[in-house]
């Protein structure tokens, strides 16, 4: 574990510096597109079921969250102009390299769910928060397009809960059964290859 947190400060700090012209584009874009903040500060859970603050770049319209909290299909009307092509390209998740090098989040690790999500699941599947979370893992490989399966939903909330979730679960569990420095290094170019 302490190779993969000396991998997470490194790699993070270096893409923290080397993407500063990216970060200050993309805030532009956000800006000039809709009023509010550049970042989105979403509450998820961590490891050992405690709370923390995830860093995302703001993709939706203000109070968009009122209005639910999963996103149905690539093209919801919550989503701004800018906010379409950082969530397609996955860039509304490069922000999230502040979680990882402060520490709360890892590379690789399960995704982090909201809490409504979290109280329900069982307490095998809690097994989950045992470990940290991270930006990638097989479950995001796997539910890469989620957003556009859940806008063929009659019910999104209901298949998200009894269909996606469970499975997002399985995957999880596999990465624990799994866990080294070796598999998160298989994840990361399975991700990069899966977004590229």
């Amino acid at each position: 574990m302490i190779l993969k947190r000396i991998f997470d400060i490194s790699f993070s700090f270096i893409g923290l510096l080397a993407l500063i012209p990216v970060f200050i584009f993309i805030s532009l874009w956000i800006k000039t597109g809709s009023r509010g903040g550049v970042f989105y500060l979403q509450t998820r859970v961590g490891k050992n079921n405690h709370d923390f603050k995830l860093f995302k770049f703001r993709t939706m319209f203000n109070d968009a969250e009122k209005r639910g909290l999963l996103t149905v299909g690539s093209r919801d009307p919550r989503i701004t102009k800018a906010g379409y092509y950082l969530r397609k390209y996955k860039l509304d998740e490069l922000p999230q390299l502040i979680n990882v090098f402060i520490g709360n989040m890892s590379f690789v690790g399960p995704r982090p769910e909201v809490r409504k999500y979290v109280d329900l699941y069982t307490p095998e599947q809690a097994a989950i928060l045992k470990v940290k979370p991270g930006i990638t893992d097989y479950a995001s490989i796997e539910y890469i397009n989620e957003n556009d399966i859940l806008a063929k939903s009659q019910n999104p909330e209901q298949d998200y809960i009894n269909i996606i979730m469970p499975d997002k679960i399985r995957l999880n569990m596999k990465y624990i059964s799994e866990i080294g420095f070796f598999t998160d290094i298989k994840i990361i170019f399975r991700t990069l290859v899966k977004i590229i």
